[in-house]
């Protein structure tokens, strides 16, 4: 028997949005997303500002600490203290640990209803107060918390309550967007990131009332702290096409170490913290903690997101290959205790810091050992930041956005292109598990052994194949006929067979009990004979509303 295989990631179909919506109603969800945007522009310039200066506080108190021996040990007592606060502050609202992108999945998938009032609040503070400690934690995953939940609560504050999940869900991903676009300062980043990883499928609609809220919010948040980009990369000179081997070979390595990346933070988290889990915050995260306090007076580039190595890495010429491994060395195992502990940040700036010292050194090596042109080099800190975001978080074109965001510059759209996918296919054929997947599984107790020794039975009744079968894959989308019921209750088209579910990743076995969620991918059989018809019906099944 032929096997002929079709994928198809976006189940969007026609759009349910324009077929539903007056133009009035169209209008209004654009309005909605301006409005997300201009609250949650407000809420991620507060943020930052309140980042930036506990940032500063921090520098300047452990430069005029070391200076005086003795009054180190202050320091290291304060540290216990901030870690007591976050430690009741978690206990408080659990939601707000770590990054805060799975909760935000979640939370679109319809499998979290959390508190906007208390999450808002209490994220702010952590993270400030994370920041004031010198954790090596990131900015990004928390501001598309904040904004998710800034969102959140502008749709129950006008009066629309909980009972349209599905409208509240698309603002909320209207929030997420425009959190991303505030913390990076590029709005395009905050739409892909938004499309590609947490909604993961396409409608105008969708895609329209997201610009707007990340647009809205990039041009409040710019307005109250400046224009200047988070993170400046500089192209001096794009590659010329000789070169283009080269930049295969570092998609390549880029795809290696993204897989090493992400499995060595898995375990820390799983096997090192997991051994804590039943224990209190305080227990888990005093040891990243107390590392702060060490790294502070030691090595103090390794501090926080990751400013000071950017600055060292933009300045190539005058740097070591050595300083910059060991550079990339120590930030790596800093996050991973940070973060596996729990404690409330996330990982995308210090990523973006790694992957700016990988290319770095790949430059470097470049130059020595090809005897590539020196101006070549800040090409290829651009293209390990996008080889490194695509491997790790397996979001390819938000990686590429990215860096062009982050440069201003199409020079090297080529070839960031280039490097972006190859990572990905590499990260992918090492089965490198997608960085927001694993924690959203985690988050929701997922994991593949609940698919060890359960039959699969026939789920949809005995189907004759007349044809070729045709496998598609389709995404539930948020809100549609099929979300929430289980796989017993759907009506499906005669000729269709349900034979995997995938959700947060892991590979589901489908039984009539299973039930379907949102953003979950759902792969199906059907003849050929009849592939269109089938198509079409289960496009209207799975679409968006």
């Amino acid at each position: 028997m032929h096997f002929a295989i079709a994928h198809r990631r976006n189940a969007a179909g026609p759009v349910p949005e324009q077929m539903h919506l007056s133009r009035t109603g169209r209008v209004r969800l654009v309005a909605e997303g301006a409005l997300v945007g201009v609250a949650v522009g407000f809420v991620i310039a507060l943020y930052r500002f309140l980042l930036s200066h506990a940032e500063a506080l921090l520098r300047a108190i452990t430069s005029f600490l070391i200076q005086h021996g003795p009054l180190v040990a202050i320091w290291f007592f304060a540290l216990v203290l901030i870690c007591l606060i976050v430690d009741r502050l978690l206990v408080f609202e659990p939601y707000t640990q770590g990054s805060g992108i799975p909760q935000i999945d979640a939370e679109v998938a319809n499998q979290l209803d959390m508190p906007w009032y208390r999450v808002l609040p209490t994220k702010l503070v952590e993270g400030t107060l994370c920041a004031f400690a010198g954790l090596s934690l990131g900015r990004e995953g928390p501001s598309i918390l904040l904004g998710g939940m800034a969102a959140k609560g502008i749709f129950r504050l006008v009066g629309k309550g909980s009972e349209q999940r599905s409208h509240e869900r698309l603002l909320v991903t209207c929030g997420a967007a425009a959190g991303m676009s505030s913390a990076f300062h590029a709005p395009l980043t905050g739409v892909l990131f938004a499309v590609e990883e947490i909604h993961k499928s396409f409608s105008p609609i969708l895609i329209i009332s997201v610009m707007t809220a990340s647009a809205a919010s990039d041009f409040v948040s710019s307005h109250l702290l400046g224009v200047q980009p988070l993170v400046h990369l500089v192209v001096y000179s794009s590659a010329p096409h000789e070169l283009y081997p080269l930049i295969l070979l570092m998609g390549i390595i880029c795809g290696l170490i993204g897989f090493v990346h992400n499995k060595g933070m898995f375990l820390i988290q799983d096997r090192l913290f997991g051994r804590l889990a039943l224990k209190a915050p305080f227990v888990r995260m005093i040891v990243p903690f107390l590392l702060a306090g060490v790294v502070a007076f030691v090595w103090p580039d390794l501090l926080c997101g990751g400013d000071a190595i950017l600055e060292r890495v933009m300045d190539i010429g005058n740097q070591s290959a050595l300083i910059l491994l060991a550079l990339l060395l120590g930030k790596y195992v800093f996050t991973a205790l940070c973060f596996g502990s729990g404690a409330p940040g996330g990982t995308l700036f210090p990523l973006v810091a790694m992957g700016s010292l990988v290319g770095a050194l790949y430059g470097m090596a470049a130059t020595s050992i090809m005897g590539t042109a020196t101006a070549y080099e800040n090409g290829f800190i651009v293209l390990g930041v996008a080889g490194m975001f695509s491997a790790v978080i397996q979001a390819p074109v938000t990686a590429v956005v990215l860096v062009f965001e982050l440069t201003g510059s199409l020079e090297a759209l080529l070839a960031t292109t280039l490097v972006s996918v190859v990572a990905y296919v590499v990260s992918t054929l090492l089965g490198t598990e997608a960085f927001y997947e694993h924690l959203y599984a985690r988050l929701l107790g997922l994991s593949a052994k609940r698919n060890e020794d359960e039959g699969q039975e026939d789920l949809v009744g005995n189907r004759v194949m007349r044809g070729h079968e045709v496998v598609h894959n389709y995404v539930v989308g948020v809100g549609s006929a099929a979300e929430g019921k289980l796989i017993s209750e759907v009506a499906w088209p005669t000729e269709a067979l349900v034979v995997t579910i995938r959700e947060a990743g892991v590979k589901l076995v489908p039984k009539g009990s299973t039930r379907l969620t949102a953003l979950s991918e759902v792969s199906i059989i059907m003849d050929e004979a009849t592939e269109s018809e089938t198509d079409r019906a289960l496009h209207a099944l799975f679409e968006a509303h």
